[in-house]
């Protein structure tokens, strides 16, 4: 009971891929449609932080390339009925049991009726642990040499579209990972990032860019600043759900012992 609980507070707690609003059709297999938002979960699945809006035009090609191939191997696996192999049944009945098992335990937990006046009051006895440090979302543009980097940064200066300019040259130009997604890092607090970058990060105003390369251990770096949060208490509207999941959580537990015992009362168990 114990180890299913703990598995379950990891699928219950974690948040699932955001698809694509659209589900547009972009490709038809013999019949079978690839929809925009499959073709979003399959990019995110199989490249890290990754969307398909993100990608360059020839990365989106390769992505539905890949989709296309995807439901062909799979309409060849059913023309040799893979399905009919004894470990491919054992699999299946696997899976389906754990699907199974983690349905039937979320239903268990929505079934808890957690109230406003609960959550609220486990927010002001762990206001502690709702308070966030001043953070920054920011793009950048990572580059080898300052000269480059400048060079970069006089052309962005001139543009009338900066935030596109610069999600375009991350995309070209940047040696960093974050390059496929325009530059974009998620939101970071100050210790944890190199103290060069960081400072000049919550220096910037929103909208802004660096006037100059800064320069760390890994290169030069040009940075945009989208967003800041200021330090503070995060308010109760914004962390009620998972002040809500937390109260089901660990009311859950005891509620499945309890359930145990009684479906143990009628079971054969030899």
């Amino acid at each position: 009971m114990n180890v299913v609980f703990k598995i379950f507070i990891m699928i219950y707690t974690l948040t699932g891929v955001t698809l694509l609003a659209s589900d547009q059709v972009v490709a038809t297999v013999n019949g079978s449609n690839i929809t925009q938002s499959e073709l979003n979960e399959y990019v995110t699945s199989s490249i890290s932080g990754a969307t398909f809006s993100a990608l360059t035009e020839e990365e989106k090609r390769a992505a539905i390339t890949n989709m296309i191939n995807r439901k062909l191997f799979i309409e060849d696996a059913k023309k040799i009925h893979v399905e009919s192999n004894p470990q491919f049944i054992l699999d299946l009945k696997k899976k389906t049991e754990n699907l199974m098992l983690d349905y039937w335990m979320k239903e268990k937990a929505e079934e808890i009726i957690i109230d406003e006046r609960e959550a609220k009051i486990y927010y002001r006895d762990n206001r502690v642990r709702f308070y966030q440090p001043a953070s920054v979302k920011v793009r950048h543009i990572l580059l080898s040499n300052e000269v480059d980097a400048n060079y970069i940064i006089k052309k962005l200066l001139r543009s009338h579209s900066l935030k596109k300019d610069f999600i375009r040259l991350a995309k070209e130009k940047s040696t960093g990972p974050s390059a496929i997604n325009g530059g974009e890092l998620d939101w970071f607090i100050q210790e944890q990032m190199v103290p060069e970058f960081s400072e000049v990060a919550f220096r910037l105003k929103k909208g802004r860019i660096t006037q100059n390369a800064v320069q760390t251990q890994f290169g030069y770096h040009i940075i945009y600043l989208e967003d800041k949060r200021e330090a503070g208490t995060v308010p109760f509207n914004m962390v009620k759900e998972v002040i809500v999941k937390e109260l089901r959580l660990s009311k859950l537990k005891p509620k499945l012992e309890k359930l145990s015992k009684k479906l143990r009362e009628t079971a054969n168990i030899k």
